[in-house]
């Protein structure tokens, strides 16, 4: 069974850096593609970044883009989110994510992630 545990939620000031991070325990972390999404209070669940299996093709959501870093670390079984030039609107509760290899890898779509992490609270302060 994998299991998906975060850690590195927090307050931080705009404009600020954060990472996240997610162990993966139960399987290597190359038989799954990773991914992060968050969530807003009132809004729905948000794909955020991804990184497919391979770790040769990384997504993200446009409004991210040239600020945050997903990479994974083999040896370590772990996925990191590397967040900078953080702002309030990505105030939110971020979760990782796992979905085996597929032909029908969908990076974006959070129910195509069969395994989830517990989600950790990132506060932007202004």
């Amino acid at each position: 069974q994998v299991q998906l545990v975060q850690s590195g939620g927090g307050v931080v000031l705009a404009g600020g850096s954060h990472r996240l991070s997610c162990v993966v325990s139960g399987r290597p972390i190359t038989d799954y593609a990773m991914g992060w999404f968050r969530q807003a209070p009132g809004k729905e669940r948000e794909f955020v970044a991804g990184i497919a299996w391979t770790g040769g093709s990384t997504y993200y959501l446009d409004s991210v883009k040239g600020r945050f870093t997903v990479s994974r670390d083999i040896a370590k079984n772990m996925a990191y989110l590397q967040m900078n030039s953080l702002n309030p609107e990505d105030t939110a509760v971020y979760y990782c994510g796992a979905q085996g290899i597929s032909s029908f890898y969908q990076p974006r779509h959070a129910p195509a992630y069969p395994y989830w992490g517990q989600g950790t609270q990132v506060t932007v302060s202004s």
